[in-house]
């Protein structure tokens, strides 16, 4: 089971969008992906319509160990797309775990019970430095961090989630590495500078950070994702082809490059991938 950690200590990148598509993209190709919700503003808890709602949640499995998927796990609309929602409507967790001897260790030490069930767990975090995100960072195997086109915002996320890397180095003396860090530009517009450009200055402000990488893909600033989110469905169902006159890729076909860079294993499932509601007619 591959585990990827949304994070970022900005809000407002794109953190839940990501999550929800690369998800219903992943589930798409046939994999079966769970989405954990540690946001304390339960985004992509309501993200996609749930077919059944667990009596539990992301508060049982932290606070009380609760280890019975029947009790924690939601089924989404979306086939081999399960969700444990959030629920810690009092922000409870943060304080719970921040005390606890095994706070940042506990995600990390519950995965086994997703092992034989899942292929991705993929985590959503809140937008902020807390207990709860570093103890996501602990228990990923990749770190994904969206980052909007513009320098400011990248030398704040150096600041902020760069710093948080490196606050957790020391746990190299229990044997638990740090999680690589994959930077993915988000909402490029049509009228800002060449994503690529973008993508060169990124690196001339990461160059130098070890364990860090900006993807090649980039998210257009396009309007198919507000919508797919309107409609609780995956953006690539929303939008599979390019509408004519744009330069912007189709959703479909930047998913499928994004998932391919994040998950190469599995690129031949992607690319079976329609935006019909799962594989390609005929597969």
């Amino acid at each position: 089971m591959r585990v990827v950690s949304l994070i970022s200590t900005k809000g407002g990148v794109g953190k839940t969008t990501t999550a929800a598509n690369l998800g219903g993209f992943v589930a798409d190709a046939g994999l079966r992906v769970l989405l954990l919700d540690l946001d304390v503003q339960p985004t992509l808890s309501s993200y996609f319509a749930l077919t059944r709602q667990a009596c539990a949640g992301a508060y049982e499995l932290l606070a009380r160990n609760e280890r019975d998927l029947e009790r924690l796990v939601s089924r989404t609309s979306i086939p081999g797309l399960d969700l444990i929602v959030s629920n810690d409507d009092m922000g409870q967790l943060g304080t719970l775990l921040l005390h606890a001897p095994d706070g940042r260790l506990r995600l990390r030490n519950l995965l086994p019970i997703f092992q034989a069930h899942y292929d991705l767990l993929l985590i959503d975090t809140q937008g902020a430095r807390s207990v709860l995100l570093e103890m996501a960072v602990l228990a990923a195997d990749l770190a994904l961090s969206p980052v909007t086109p513009e320098i400011l915002a990248a030398r704040e996320l150096r600041r902020g989630t760069l710093q948080l890397l490196d606050d957790i180095a020391p746990y190299r003396h229990l044997g638990i590495q740090p999680p690589p860090l994959r930077l993915l530009i988000n909402r490029v517009h049509p009228v800002s500078a060449d994503a690529r450009q973008i993508q060169q200055a990124l690196r001339q402000v990461f160059g130098h950070s070890g364990g860090v990488q900006v993807l090649h893909t980039a998210v257009p600033a396009i309007d198919a994702y507000p919508r797919a989110a309107t409609q609780q469905w995956p953006v690539h169902r929303v939008e599979y082809r390019k509408p004519s006159g744009r330069a912007a890729p189709a959703a479909l076909e930047t998913l499928r490059a994004l998932a391919g860079e994040l998950f190469p294993a599995w690129v031949e499932r992607f690319a079976q991938v329609s935006g019909r509601g799962g594989r390609q007619h005929g597969q």
